[in-house]
């Protein structure tokens, strides 16, 4: 039994997702981020149709074409979503638009710059509009679930205290699969203590499309230079034929994995 093999007291861990841990915290300290505490959590088709219903909030024009205005909302919800997985404030992607605006005036021969800084600029004033649309309406995204608990910890010391001293261990399974808000959540998380175990596989990742990356390990590793690494080697489920031609497949995927860029053995 856990009480057994537990010191008394550490019995009671918060288990989650990122997600569901992200709006605990959310729903937590509501108030303290300007929400409601019933706010409530978009799909995303919920998501689209809100789009589609806000259409003409928005200052589009590429992406609202007369002839069909709803046929980009699909993607922009993608693009709102990814820049949240990315850790990409709406003031940031304005700010790289306008960098991109500033730098198309200045060759005005580059007709490819030039557009790029129409659309990107577009985009970016979108993906604002989109964030003071949700929080007039008392909503919030998926992403969001993250990118908001980041940036309350980000934000007050006091709450980033009071959930630092909370959680003095840490462990994230599936590390491979993380996304770079999720990766500086737990970094601030732990930063006091230092407690940290994370347990990943790049060959397993499902993830890269939603922002999961290899960086994340190795930023771990050169974030937490005296942390152990610890490689699981012994395979109790297969026999050696099925798992050598298992790594002859994987290794197609060289020099972009673990194994190479980190110098470390992972043949089973």
């Amino acid at each position: 039994p856990a009480g057994q093999l537990v010191p008394y007291g550490y019995t009671d861990a918060a288990i989650g997702t990122f997600h569901a841990f992200g709006d605990r915290i959310i729903r937590e300290y509501a108030l303290e981020l300007g929400l409601p505490t019933d706010v409530r959590v978009l799909t995303r088709p919920e998501v689209v149709i809100f789009l589609r219903e806000h259409l003409f909030a928005f200052d589009l024009d590429a992406y609202r074409p007369l002839g069909d205005p709803t046929r980009f909302l699909g993607s922009l919800a993608t693009l709102f979503s990814r820049c949240k997985d990315e850790d990409i404030a709406p003031a940031a992607y304005v700010a790289h638009a306008e960098s991109l605006a500033t730098a198309s005036l200045a060759a005005p021969e580059d007709d490819g710059l030039a557009e790029e800084a129409r659309r990107q600029g577009e985009l970016a004033r979108a993906y604002a509009r989109y964030q003071e649309l949700l929080g007039e309406n008392g909503f919030i995204d998926f992403g969001d679930q993250v990118s908001l608990a980041l940036r309350l910890v980000r934000g007050s010391a006091a709450a980033r205290a009071e959930l630092q001293a909370r959680f003095r261990y840490v462990l994230v399974d599936e590390f491979q699969d993380t996304n770079r808000a999720q990766s500086e959540l737990v970094s601030i998380l732990a930063e006091p203590h230092r407690n940290i175990t994370v347990v990943g596989d790049d060959d397993q990742s499902i993830y890269k499309f939603r922002g999961a990356a290899i960086s994340n390990i190795l930023g771990f590793r050169d974030r937490y230079r005296a942390a152990r690494t610890v490689v699981l080697r012994r395979n109790y489920r297969s026999l050696s034929p099925i798992l050598d031609a298992s790594y002859r497949l994987v290794r197609f995927n060289d020099p972009d994995r673990l194994e190479v860029r980190a110098g470390i053995s992972k043949r089973l």
